[in-house]
């Protein structure tokens, strides 16, 4: 295990201040929690976090053979659940102790399923028109740039390849979305406290979530970068969101 380099206190709330602040945040952060990623993962979405994860790789209709790339790829899960399919995966991750883990769980598995690597999803160092598929699981509301993220995405998917990505979303609603972030609020600062003596480590979640445009404003991001067929699909009652999106073909093509 990594020793954990912890947010400075007051960090959470000056994160969000400038796209610098929120990548060195988002960096430690994700450092610090890594070991007990999974845990957190099926407590907050009682336990149909990898369900989800699951449906999202139908959803981009993976195949034997489908060259897939897995952005903020955690420790792994939209990866196995594509090469289960028969996918070709790389995943990577800007926290190097998530691609460790990745590359236990697969060592568990007794197989070699996937490529892992560290990098920024908003700086790819893939090449133009690498892979049919491109996922990610929470990774769009945690980046510093998310037109920036999305173009990325776009740019190293083949013509008609597909984009999926699952996350958190923001309620229209105001009461529901009031709820909504006070619940996860209340239960992220509490486990924040319980595993890392820290009730800002789980908090910034619905902090990141009050940022987030939500699935109307992922949609049209997506469009103005050159998707086309952009859909939102509601999870868990509308509180998570799937965005499937197509790269547009050349005319004529």
């Amino acid at each position: 295990m990594t020793l954990e380099v912890k947010p400075r206190p007051g960090a959470l709330e000056a994160a969000f201040t400038a796209p610098e602040l929120k990548r060195q945040y988002v960096r430690r952060l994700f450092a610090t929690i890594a070991d007990r990623y999974d845990l957190i993962t099926v407590l907050l979405s009682f336990g149909r976090d990898r369900t989800w994860k699951r449906r999202l790789v139908q959803l981009a209709h993976v195949s034997p053979g489908t060259r897939l790339l897995d952005l903020a790829c955690g420790t792994g899960d939209i990866g196995a659940a594509a090469a289960a399919r028969g996918g070709v995966v790389t995943g990577l991750d800007i926290t190097p102790r998530m691609i460790e883990l990745a590359r236990m769980k697969e060592d568990r598995l007794g197989k070699a399923h996937a490529r892992w690597m560290v990098g920024d999803m908003t700086a790819l160092p893939i090449a133009d028109e690498a892979f049919d598929v491109v996922t990610t699981g929470y990774g769009l509301r945690n980046v510093p740039n998310l037109p920036g993220a999305i173009a990325e995405m776009y740019r190293v998917l083949k013509a008609g390849g597909v984009a999926c990505s699952l996350d958190f979303d923001k309620p229209e609603r105001a009461i529901t979305r009031v709820a909504y972030l006070a619940y996860l609020t209340v239960v992220g600062s509490s486990l924040g406290w319980l595993l890392h003596r820290d009730p800002d480590t789980y908090r910034y979640i619905p902090e990141s979530i009050r940022r987030y445009p939500g699935s109307r404003g992922v949609s049209d991001l997506m469009r103005v970068a050159g998707f086309v067929d952009v859909r939102a699909l509601p999870v868990f009652g509308g509180f998570m969101a799937i965005h499937v999106a197509t790269k547009s073909a050349p005319p004529g093509s």
